[in-house]
């Protein structure tokens, strides 16, 4: 006859040992067994309390704030992040210049940083993984996604910017009170949750605090020449057969104006995002490139200063002092 007893023994943090022990009675000797299993534990329904730069509104400094971040739902995932650096399309945001923001708002969408927890249904994340957060996504489904010419996710919130989750509300509250999202990403706070398809796993011995840039700002350059303008950057305004790429997000008021006799000639004008990449292809073999010193984001990185300091960050880069100011968001190594 067999008696089954299934005991917790201990729990670490993303995991469980859990041992199963049976015991028999033979000849009126009771013999034990005990076997042990691991089991990931995926879910994690606790709320966040947590540092975050909270824009309330247009033209004003960020305002350092304790915040409330819900765990993540089915098919997302909550980051603690590490490290986001400051971006021109952020000061975009901050000085009223992108008309679709819904504030309050949690801005910045170049960091880099670690998985805390996984929401149900989530198979390709664990907690520790390294990780990028993605402002374009990578669906998988879509007709851009599906094409191999494209790799604008119609599952962005570029556009729209709704600043949701795919369920229409926020993971983000102040003292009861809605924090919108930004770009599928809200890099200024030490916690943020993302879509699975807005994330990428990276190597995880690469540089989380140099790494970051390739969140946004050294992918879509470096993209836009080699994958978009296919040419070197000396060829790409030269007569009758250059290419001229236009990068960044551009407030929605501006207008550019040429002469037609530029595209007569033969020139070529078009468009990239995120540098053509298809994000959570790309992102990765991005950050291996980088560990095999294809390329160097050192030098890209002009100052590195704790999150507290995040307005100061932002004048050097509108007084053109910085490349990238990259904010540390706690004292903990990689």
């Amino acid at each position: 006859m067999w008696s089954s007893y299934f005991l917790n023994v201990c729990n670490f943090p993303g995991e469980a040992v859990v041992a199963a022990l049976m015991t028999q009675h033979r000849m009126g000797i009771e013999v034990l067994y005990c076997c042990f299993t691991v089991k990931h534990i995926h879910h994690n329904s606790i709320v966040i309390k947590c540092k975050a730069a909270v824009c309330w509104e247009p033209n004003k400094p960020f305002s350092i704030e304790e915040i409330e971040v819900a765990p993540p739902k089915a098919h997302e995932v909550r980051i603690q992040i590490k490290y986001t650096s400051i971006c021109r399309s952020d000061d975009h945001a901050v000085r009223g210049r992108i008309s679709n923001l819904k504030f309050p708002i949690i801005l910045g969408h170049e960091g880099s940083g670690v998985v805390e927890s996984i929401g149900e249904g989530v198979t390709n994340f664990q907690t520790g993984d390294h990780v990028i957060p993605l402002y374009i996504p990578q669906c998988g489904e879509c007709s851009c996604c599906l094409n191999p010419e494209s790799n604008f996710c119609l599952k962005n919130d570029l556009i729209q910017g709704k600043g949701l989750m795919a369920d229409n509300t926020s993971r983000f509250t102040y003292k009861g009170r809605v924090i919108h999202h930004f770009m599928s990403s809200s890099t200024f706070t030490e916690y943020t949750v993302v879509n699975e398809i807005s994330l990428c796993r990276i190597d995880s011995t690469a540089n989380l605090e140099k790494v970051c840039l390739i969140g946004c700002g050294f992918s879509t350059g470096y993209g836009a020449a080699i994958n978009t303008a296919k040419l070197a950057a000396f060829q790409s305004s030269h007569f009758g057969f250059g290419t001229c790429v236009i990068v960044g997000l551009a407030p929605p008021t501006s207008l550019i104006s040429f002469s037609p006799s530029l595209l007569l000639t033969g020139r070529t004008l078009k468009g990239s995002v995120f540098g053509g990449w298809k994000s959570k292809d790309g992102v990765p073999q991005l950050a291996l490139d980088y560990l095999s010193k294809k390329f160097d984001l050192d030098p890209l990185v002009t100052n590195v200063m704790p999150f507290e300091k995040i307005d100061e960050s932002f004048e050097l880069l509108r007084s053109g002092e910085s490349i990238r100011t990259v904010l540390q968001m706690t004292d903990e190594d990689n």
